[in-house]
Parts: C-alpha cells; structure tokens; sequence
C-alpha cells in the first residue's frame, strides 16, 4: 500500500521532473534560484530579489567557514549551493527529489568549477542517506511545503545535524488563523491536503528541543513575488510557446493567481525561520 507521505513525495518528483516544469522553473521562476524572492520594487526582476533571498539567508549562518557542511534539502538547481560555496567556500551536500532538476545542479556546478565542494543527491528528504550529526547547517527554501509528513522532515533534521548546528528554511504557508477551506484551490492545484504554518513550525521545533532563534516575517513578499512571475509569464508570453504547452502555461496563471489572492487576504504565510539545536 503507498502512503500517503509517499504519494506526495512521487507527485512532486513527477511534477518537477516534467519538461513543462523544467523549462518554467528554469527559465521563468528565477533561473537557479526557484523560490520565493525578497523584492525591493515592484517590478525587480525575479533572478535578482531571489538571489537576495539566498543571500539574507547565507547571511544568518552564524560561524561557517571552509570546514563547515552545509545541507540543502530541496536544493532545486542548487542555485543556493553555489552561492554558499562562493562565498564561504564550505561544502554543500544537496538533496533534491528531481532527477531533471539534479542534472542541470551537477552540470552548473562544474561549469562553476566547484563541483568537487558539492554533492548532489538523489533522494528524499524524509529519508535522508547521511549519518546521524553529520552536518552542521541545514538549509531549506521553500521545499517543506512538499512533503506528506512535515513532522518526519524535522526529526531527519534533528538526526543528521551537530549539537549545536542550526537550521534555517523558508517555506509557503498557512496563516495561523486561515479560515478552514479557502486555500482549497491552492491545494488542489499542488495535490496537498494542507500546508504548515508559522505556529506549526515553532511546535515542531519545540518538541524536538531546539532553541528558537526567531521567525522572520516576511509574509508580503509571497503575493510579490507570484505578483511578478504571473506578470513575467504574461510578458513572455510569445516567447514562451512552443518552449511550453498552452495547457500548462494557463493551468500556471490560474495558480498564480490563487496564491496572490490567497497572500492578499492575510491567509498565508512566509519568511525566514532559524532553529538551534542544543549543543
């Protein structure tokens, strides 16, 4: 019988190993960096406030040096990785469910020429292949949301990190009074029964015994930035066909717009959370 923690693991590995994803992600979403952007105008550029993004994140790792490892689960094109290795020169082990999406990792980071300071994984992260406090950061954008079982994804967290290593990660979520119901479209459209929360997240970390080390707000930047890649896709409209399926395009702007609304309305939820666990 499959679960249903694996039926979501499958569905998202289906869906970000698809050629029509592939191309949207890579070229429409922001390049390397798949995720939500932090935006300083309206109509910046995607590629540029999601890179801004990896960059506060990096930012907040207190103590990493060339000796530290870091591990991005989720790591998408691994736009987040390089950056890391750059500008720390640490080592950065990345878990990714896509094959499609892990190839163009592999090949960006020997283009880069630091392929040998990143290993590129093949695999879940609700069952990770690393042994237990091996690594002393854990990274994560926008990735959790994915998972059947958020509560299992913490506790490999706790298992592979260091006493005293952090965790840092942005996800989309829920606010904590969304009204049973409304986010129903967005839901569906991404084959989720729900989506974690701030208050969530700070319970799960709670229980695993981790110091909360604060959650970062950021909630207005999730409706910018679905805002600017309907607006980009719409732009782009003409030079997108033929690259992408009219079917997929339109089924994206629907999306889109779901999420927009839903960020809108105060129903959900973004930003940055670091966790400590104890040394």
């Amino acid at each position: 019988m499959t679960s249903t923690t694996d039926q979501a693991t499958q569905t998202a590995r289906d869906y970000y190993n698809s050629d029509d994803a592939d191309r949207f992600y890579s070229e429409v979403w922001g390049g390397e960096d798949i995720h939500v952007g932090l935006y300083r105008s309206d109509d910046e550029p995607i590629k540029d406030a999601s890179r801004r993004t990896v960059d506060h994140l990096a930012d907040q790792l207190e103590g990493i040096d060339s000796e530290s490892v870091v591990l991005d689960i989720g790591a998408g094109y691994g736009g987040a990785a390089r950056r890391l290795v750059q500008r720390f020169g640490c080592r950065v082990i990345c878990v990714n469910l896509s094959e499609a999406e892990n190839q163009r990792n592999r090949e960006l980071n020997a283009a880069a020429g630091i392929d040998d300071r990143i290993e590129v994984i093949d695999g879940s992260f609700e069952q990770l292949s690393l042994e237990d406090e091996s690594v002393d950061f854990v990274w994560s954008q926008d990735a959790i949301l994915h998972s059947g079982d958020r509560s299992r994804v913490f506790r490999e967290v706790d298992r592979v990190l260091k006493p005293g290593g952090r965790f840092v990660f942005t996800d989309p979520m829920q606010s904590d009074d969304c009204p049973a119901g409304v986010l129903d479209p967005i839901l569906a459209r991404i084959h989720l029964s729900d989506l974690g929360s701030p208050g969530f997240y700070q319970k799960l970390g709670g229980e695993l015994g981790w110091r909360d080390l604060g959650f970062e707000d950021h909630t207005g930047q999730l409706a910018n930035h679905y805002r600017r890649v309907l607006e980009t896709t719409e732009q782009r409209s003409a030079d997108l066909t033929g690259k992408i399926s009219a079917d997929y395009l339109e089924r994206m702007k629907a999306g889109l717009k779901h999420w927009i609304d839903g960020g809108t309305r105060g129903h959900l939820a973004w930003g940055v959370f670091q966790f400590e666990k104890p040394a």
